[in-house]
């Protein structure tokens, strides 16, 4: 059964009303014809809940906008929804990727994730690349799809919305790994699934690496706002040489401020007993939150991410399959994961809309059962960098 309009209806009594669903929810796709965005294909989903959120086809299909009754969830940041052709991974030191971001989620991999390192080639045979220059968070995110499938689906009287894509980061004497990718939603619901799967399809012995970068932007972001997460330990931050210069703790965000140097995080995040780690911001006065599920045992690090900086205001929640301590450092403690040919890694996770002070109070309870937060805005950074273990499939 479809939830509508505040009805239970049957498929029989939605096409009775209308004679389809689109009415009321669907997923189409369109392209921009303007500005930067000029050329990017784009799908938009409406799941009929009042959640409305886009997804960008020649951007690793990526989500983009996302929306609720009008209220906006996702960032957007003043680089916009560039079109990929327009970008420049290469350039500027390494942080030409900067240029490109904005939107709810940018998926960030596949063989690199973070800053920049020079990480050797030995496993591709070729004498004139022994290494490989790595720009920040890799090149998956402004690769474009090639989009496999896209509409509703009913199973009896439920309805899913969905799309699915594959983006593929390959080079001769080089990786040769592809994405797949699958998002969908249930009509009538507020909750996104993304499932994704990476596969070596190349024969060379390829490092995977892998991380979410999600934004979450105003008014959900707004002083006040809080983040929720079932932390054990604060393993490490960016600015712990400075911890509360900026007066910015962990757990409770203020209004934009000026000249704000960001401020990164690694918690160490206790899984429910079925594996998933939730974590979301919350806004109390707006009784509107977001949250995000994924399961420990893909994403077994996950980073928190403060840019307060006014006129750029997001806050990230970022899963990873490794820690902050980047691409070499990841080799040299045996963390990283290496695909031989048809090998493949799984990810499933949730983007959960919290439209009101019960959904939001509902997910504070559930993170709050699994480990209680840290009640303190600057938590000691235990430097405890948890060994990962199985990384050869």
């Amino acid at each position: 059964m479809v939830e509508l309009y505040g009805k239970t209806l049957t498929r029989h009594e939605i096409e009775a009303a209308s004679g389809g669903l689109s009415h009321a929810a669907g997923v189409r796709l369109m392209v921009l014809e303007n500005g930067i965005e000029r050329g990017n294909r784009m799908l938009e989903f409406r799941s009929g809940s009042g959640l409305r959120f886009t997804v960008l086809v020649d951007r690793a299909m990526d989500i983009a906008d996302c929306e609720h009754n009008g209220r906006a969830i996702g960032w957007h940041s003043p680089a916009g929804f560039r079109h990929p052709s327009l970008s420049d991974y290469e350039g500027e030191g390494g942080l030409g990727w900067m240029r490109s971001f904005s939107g709810l989620m940018v998926t960030c991999g596949l063989d690199h994730i973070l800053f920049m390192n020079e990480v050797p080639t030995d496993s591709y045979v070729y004498g004139p690349r022994k290494t490989a220059s790595h720009s920040l968070h890799g090149r998956a995110g402004t690769i474009p799809a090639h989009l496999t499938g896209y509409g509703e689906r009913w199973d009896g009287d439920r309805c899913f919305l969905w799309a699915e894509g594959v983006v593929t980061q390959s080079a001769v004497f080089g990786e040769h790994l592809e994405l797949h990718r699958r998002i969908e939603i249930e009509v009538g619901s507020d909750e996104i699934s993304l499932a994704d799967r990476v596969v070596n399809r190349g024969f060379y012995r390829t490092p995977h690496m892998y991380c979410y970068h999600i934004n979450v932007g105003h008014p959900v972001l707004e002083e006040g706002a809080r983040y929720l997460a079932p932390i054990a330990e604060t393993v490490w931050a960016a600015h712990a040489d400075s911890y509360d210069r900026q007066g910015v703790g962990y757990r409770r965000l203020p209004a934009p401020q000026m000249n704000f140097h960001e401020q990164v995080w690694q918690h160490e995040l206790v899984a429910d007993h079925s594996g998933e780690v939730p974590v979301a911001l919350v806004n109390d006065r707006l009784g509107l939150g977001f949250m995000v599920v994924t399961r420990k045992d893909q994403f077994p690090c996950q980073y928190e991410w403060q840019n307060l900086q006014a006129g750029q205001y997001a806050l990230g929640i970022e899963p990873s399959t490794n820690h902050v301590l980047g691409n070499l450092s990841a080799r040299e403690r045996d963390e990283m994961i290496w695909l031989q040919h048809g090998e493949e890694r799984a990810y499933d996770s949730r983007f959960v809309i919290l439209p009101d002070a019960a959904a939001v109070a509902g997910a504070e309870a559930r993170i709050r059962a699994i480990h209680a937060q840290p009640d303190t805005d600057y938590p000691v950074p235990s430097g405890n960098f948890r060994k990962i273990g199985g990384r050869d499939v």
